[in-house]
């Protein structure tokens, strides 16, 4: 017999040989993969939008600087890689971050790529160019960047007000990809041109989205796959149906109430299912400039009267949470503890309590059982935000608010709250990432576009800048906690529930890993492949 030690030497041998030829198959380019997705973006603009119905299909069309690594499920400062950048570094005075650039990468339409193009894109966003965005809805992200420079043609530096550490996971988030100079923002919305993985091949809205492998992609082996095609299917019953025949190989990522995941589970039992937090909670907006609303009270009693539980036993069986503006943990890294939550007014469990209270208020401005205040309730028209309305609705029946739906389609939805052309309305808080600097100064910064109640509270402005610079991670947490402790007391945005929802496909679905603190990162697409 072979000595043991020979024995051990042989199989671990072949173990590797078996790993190593496992891996060198494992990958099989070549397919097309066909997803369904739930809605038509207004165009495919990524630095316009603010719905997961373009940054899907988009984000594949783009590289960003850096990125957060696709491979890992949570996105934090700790998982950024180089993307367009090989790699930075921070100056002595930790307010000038440079990047070294990736040489030979080309647009979809063969126009080299050059640092000039990242000093466009940041010059477009901060409003220093002359072609402008329609829509700048990440402008806030960016208040404290003072310029961006070219240094050479594969050298930029971005010039910052003030210290600000995770400046680098707002330019990894999938939202911040690079646009070419020579294309203006016009073409972008319908023609995107990028340096990603894929090149779009159609966008017939309401119909599909079609895109096709860039054959002249800087990472020679990417991306696996010969194409993706989204077929915009809006009823989830149907889209629903129709993967469970096997006509779709993934549905919407994200996507899926806990219903409908079973329906799929007991119909497809092959099909693979996970639940995961969005970081995209549900929440009451109240435009505080139309009365009677530009009373703190009233708006402090529609806060009172939310049961939030109520919200997460109906529409997700129980398996949601609740928090403020950050996501709560253990996936989110900034929500607020447990007991800090419950001590918001509110968020007692007790909602009898809190709902007498609420009438209280209302009594004292005249309003009651034979005086109900009768307003509309604005949507988006798509179940997400359909559903969790019509129990909004019923809610404020309990404190003689008396409401009317109003659903509002996709296109119009984002330029009608941020015209503030609503009354009262549901919303989804749509976070790029989780970070601070960009839920509070995209959402709470006084005059951010996407400050869609109008809040401003300049003192805590202050605090956004402290705990924007400091770099103790554990010292920040207990900074953006007295924050959003502070925004939830203010009702700057009455946070309603942090979804968690649901994403389904078939085994031959290869490369797939679901991020579970951001729904708008990690769909670049270009390491998935089919075992077909």
């Amino acid at each position: 017999m072979m000595p043991k030690p020979a024995r051990l030497a042989v199989v671990a041998a072949l173990l590797v040989a078996f790993l190593t030829t496992e891996n060198a198959l494992a990958q099989k380019p070549g397919g097309v993969l066909r997803m369904y997705h739930f809605d038509s973006p207004a165009s495919l603009s990524l630095h316009e939008e603010v719905t997961f119905a373009a940054l899907g299909p988009a984000m594949g069309l783009f590289n960003n600087l850096i990125m957060f690594d696709p491979h890992l499920s949570q996105a934090s400062l700790a998982s950024i890689v180089p993307d367009l950048a090989t790699d930075w570094s921070w100056g002595s005075s930790k307010t000038e971050l440079r990047f070294r650039l990736r040489e030979g990468v080309k647009w979809h339409d063969g126009k080299p790529f050059t640092a000039n193009d990242v000093k466009c894109t940041w010059d477009t966003l901060l409003g220093k160019s002359a072609e402008k965005f329609r829509l700048n809805p990440r402008k806030a992200w960016y208040q404290n960047l003072e310029e961006v420079t070219a240094k050479s043609d594969y050298e930029v530096a971005f010039q910052l007000k003030r210290p600000q550490p995770s400046f680098i996971a707002l330019l990894a988030s999938g939202w911040s990809a690079v646009y070419p100079c020579h294309v203006t923002p016009r073409e972008m919305r319908s023609r995107p041109i990028g340096t990603g993985p894929f090149k779009l091949v159609e966008f017939k809205p309401n119909e599909s989205i079609k895109v096709a492998r860039n054959p002249d992609y800087w990472k020679k082996d990417r991306p696996y796959l010969d194409g993706i095609e989204y077929t915009i299917i809006k009823n989830a019953s149907t889209r629903v149906l129709a993967f469970i025949a096997g006509k779709f190989d993934m549905t919407t990522p994200h996507n899926l109430t806990i219903p409908l995941m079973r329906d799929i589970q007991s119909q497809a039992p092959q099909a693979i299912c996970e639940l995961t937090p969005t970081n995209v909670s549900r929440n009451l907006i109240v435009n505080r400039d139309k009365p009677p609303f530009d009373n703190a009270e009233i708006r402090r009693a529609m806060a009172l009267a939310l049961d939030r539980k109520a919200f997460i036993d109906t529409i997700n069986e129980g398996k949601a949470d609740i928090g403020g503006a950050m996501l709560p943990p253990p996936e989110g890294i900034w929500g607020m503890p447990p007991d800090m939550l419950r001590s918001l007014p509110g968020y007692d469990p007790d909602v009898a309590k809190n709902r007498a209270e609420a009438r209280k208020i209302m009594e004292e401005h005249g309003y009651g059982a034979n005086n109900r205040l009768k307003i509309t309730v604005s949507t988006r028209n798509i179940p997400q935000y359909r559903d969790p309305a019509v129990i909004l609705i019923d809610q404020l029946k309990q404190i003689y608010i008396e409401g009317d739906l109003e659903e509002v389609d996709t296109v119009n939805w984002y330029p009608k709250v941020t015209r503030k052309d609503f009354i009262v309305g549901l919303n989804l808080q749509e976070n790029g990432l989780d970070d601070p600097d960009q839920t509070f100064y995209e959402n709470f910064a006084c005059g951010a576009e996407r400050n869609y109640t109008g809040y401003c509270n300049h003192e805590l402005e202050q605090e956004f800048d402290r705990q924007s610079r400091e770099a103790d991670i554990e010292k920040r947490k207990r900074l953006v906690w007295d924050i959003d402790r502070k925004l939830q007391e203010d009702g700057a945005r009455p946070m309603i529930y942090h979804n968690r929802a649901a994403s389904c496909w078939y085994p031959q679905v290869k490369g797939l890993t679901i991020m579970v603190n951001g729904i708008y990162n990690g769909w670049r697409m270009e390491d998935i492949w089919l075992d077909k």
